[in-house]
């Protein structure tokens, strides 16, 4: 069976929505700026990737909008996004058991953060009873199947950086196993506080130095020091194709392959050769029937670390060749938005596929040596490919390689 992607939900740090994302993407908008002071991680972090102001009150009301985790307030959001986007209302256009919701991201660490100072300062009295429904994984999951009456399959994923990608991956198996008509899937992640701004800064993951926020994420560039961490929600309507047919609806792209691997080496470095993401493409390229040859863009993970970004290009280079496929990173806009880059980045993908236009990295200045590829700089590049690629790797050596279709394309 065939999954589509059918509607989108994009709240993200170049904008919300589609039209608003895609278009900042390939104009070079930057949503990458210092925190203001008063933000909770000013004084952590010199750069990050912020949403404008958000209100818990416009998805809850009462006691309830007070103890809901950002992460679940954006997952909320994205989901509202994304089923006005594909035109469904369950129980109208979907049987609500045969709709399943799939959202990965780390869950409520924001709200274990504020809870332990709160138990450490005032004691035990302090403790909200609430905290476990903040601080679950599984509830951006369980909160939109609440909202929205899902009540097919509903899970969370953990795969760190690979989350959302993963979440669709395993979208689509459900669909191709005849489990769903309709799954919701993606991730929403919610970063942007002290401890996991010290955390990454520790470890001098961060991006630093830069004069220019905007200057800061800069993948397969001579001059990358580190990634730019970001918040954002990203979730994908997937349908089955003869149900989304029936219905009328029009699909922004297939979701025709998808790969998995585990580098099984070190719990944050990627393998310097790059065999785990390397083999994931492949098996993505296996998964949807495809050569290499006819895949002609990739949405590379391209977070801006050394390490990383040579791995990644290495891996590229093992399944399309020396310069074989135009590659580029959106993340020098978005910043990483952690579990949420994949999906977010899986929806520029298709989007790209749609209009016939990809998006550039931008302040790839002085490319790496080190990262030979085609890569697509300055300007977004006109295509007409069918088949286009889009990564997304974690701690842990997780990978996780999405293959997307061009909606409407000629079979075989």
């Amino acid at each position: 069976m065939t999954a589509v992607i059918t509607g989108m939900g994009l709240f993200t740090p170049v904008g919300r929505g589609v039209e608003a994302t895609f278009d900042a993407l390939c104009a070079g908008r930057s949503g990458l700026t210092r925190p203001p002071s008063g933000h909770p991680a000013a004084g952590c972090l010199e750069v990050a990737g912020l949403l404008p102001e958000i209100d818990p009150r416009d998805v809850a009301s009462g006691p309830e909008a007070r103890v809901l985790d950002r992460i679940v307030v954006l997952a909320l959001l994205a989901a509202a996004d994304a089923l006005t986007d594909a035109g469904i209302e369950v129980g109208r256009d979907v049987d609500p058991g045969r709709i399943g919701v799939i959202v990965g991201g780390v869950g409520g660490m924001s709200t274990l953060e504020a809870q332990v100072l709160a138990r450490a300062a005032r004691g035990r009295a302090a403790v909200s009873p609430y905290l476990l429904t903040g601080i679950l994984p599984n509830m951006p999951s369980a909160r939109i199947a609440i909202a929205h009456g899902l009540r097919g399959y509903s899970s969370s994923v953990g795969t760190a950086c690979a989350s959302g990608a993963q979440a669709v991956a395993d979208a689509v198996r459900l669909i191709r196993a005849g489990e769903a008509d309709v799954v919701l899937c993606g991730a929403s992640e919610a970063p942007l506080f002290p401890t996991f701004a010290d955390t990454f800064g520790n470890a001098r993951a961060l991006a630093r130095g830069w004069d220019e926020p905007t200057a800061a994420s800069r993948p397969f560039d001579t001059r990358r020091n580190g990634f730019v961490l970001a918040e954002g929600a990203a979730l994908l309507v997937l349908e089955r194709a003869e149900h989304a047919a029936a219905r009328g609806a029009t699909g922004y792209a297939e979701v025709a392959g998808y790969g998995a691997t585990t580098d099984a080496y070190h719990p944050t470095a990627p393998r310097p050769d790059g065999t785990g993401a390397a083999e994931c493409m492949r098996r993505a390229l296996a998964s949807g029937g495809v050569p290499a040859a006819r895949v002609g863009y990739v949405n590379a993970h391209g977070t801006g670390t050394k390490l990383g970004d040579i791995a990644e290009t290495t891996a590229l280079t093992a399944v399309f060749g020396a310069g074989g496929v135009p590659v580029s990173s959106t993340k020098a806009l978005t910043g990483h938005l952690l579990g949420a880059s994949g999906v977010l980045e899986a929806a520029a993908t298709a989007l790209a596929l749609g209009r016939g236009l990809l998006p550039p990295t931008h302040n790839l200045d002085d490319p790496d040596p080190a990262c030979p590829a085609d890569h697509i700089r300055k300007e977004p590049r006109a295509t007409e490919t069918e088949y286009a690629l889009t990564n997304s790797f974690g701690f842990g050596g997780q990978n996780v390689s999405l293959l997307l279709g061009r909606a409407g394309r000629p079979r075989g």
